[in-house]
């Protein structure tokens, strides 16, 4: 029998994920909601509504502002925070802020958030995400109701259970000795570059999607696939798995369709990373530091 082996990656302390929390967050189903005052967790799109304070910023709490969830779902609960009750809402794009907050972007470049309100922003997002697109059955078209003590909706018509959506996809760093193999999208901003990723398909476990994105992207072929952690990304639904694999062959084709451009680059000689928001960028930042030798 082979062994175990010795080292299993701990969670990474990272924005999005529950690790990012500690244990001043605790997750429950929304019929749970013990009722009175708590902490609202407002997102207009990508933007999480927060009070400036002392410096740094901190969630609103009391009466929830007027036109809070018109238009879309009611206020949701999601569980406690930091012993009191904590709510996801969603405000209109439309409408001025309310007075006395601001907005503050999930995903700005150089976030001014603290990790734990980017993570509790990314779950009320993507709570709020699995609400709005499960209200009918995606089998028979009726009505879904909400199943006591969970987050799953039961159909009304034909008594489909439906989960909430968690989308599995890999990303990548391809070494050629020193060299990053680094990809680039035209959406992105300008001179931004970051690795490959994508979708696990039917049928493929981790490694096999991370040698098929990477040959469909790029060209090129690897090998020693291994594995360094994931982030839970919630724009909407996914959650990221992190490797790292070595070039094994061929040369650098675009796959045009998804990237402008496909390079390798030196240490020395690096475009612009991802945020270090991002588990592209840990990846990055750690391999430059030579820890996956």
């Amino acid at each position: 029998m082979t062994p175990l082996p010795d080292f299993y990656p701990s969670p990474l302390h990272l924005p999005f994920n529950s690790t990012a929390l500690q244990r001043d967050f605790v997750l429950a189903p929304p019929d749970a909601d013990p009722g009175g005052p708590g902490f609202s967790v407002l997102l207009r799109g990508g933007d999480l509504l927060v009070e400036p304070a002392g410096g740094g910023y901190r969630l609103p709490s009391g009466p929830f502002p007027l036109g809070a969830g018109e238009g879309e779902i009611a206020p949701l609960y999601l569980g406690l925070w930091q012993g009191r009750p904590c709510r996801a809402l969603s405000w209109p794009r439309d409408r001025e802020v309310p007075s006395g907050l601001v907005a503050e972007s999930l995903l700005a470049a150089e976030p001014q958030l603290s990790i734990e309100l980017l993570s509790l922003g990314g779950t009320a997002g993507q709570i709020l995400h699995w609400e709005k697109n499960s209200v009918c059955c995606s089998r028979c078209g009726f009505a879904t109701l909400p199943v006591p003590g969970e987050w799953g909706k039961k159909c009304s018509g034909c008594g489909y259970a439906h989960y909430p959506h968690i989308h599995p996809c890999v990303i990548v760093l391809v070494r050629r000795g020193k060299e990053l193999l680094l990809t680039r999208k035209a959406e992105w901003p300008p001179g931004r570059y970051s690795l490959v990723a994508g979708f696990v398909d039917f049928g493929e476990c981790f490694e096999e999607a991370v040698v098929r994105e990477v040959r469909e992207e790029t060209g090129i072929e690897v090998r020693d696939v291994r594995y360094l952690g994931s982030q839970c990304w919630p724009f909407p639904s996914q959650v990221m798995a992190g490797f790292v694999a070595d070039y094994a062959g061929g040369e650098v084709v675009v796959e045009e369709k998804e990237l402008e451009d496909v390079r390798w680059f030196s240490p020395e000689a690096l475009p612009q990373l991802p945020p270090r928001r991002s588990i592209a960028r840990y990846i990055i930042d750690r391999a430059l530091a030579g820890d996956w030798t």
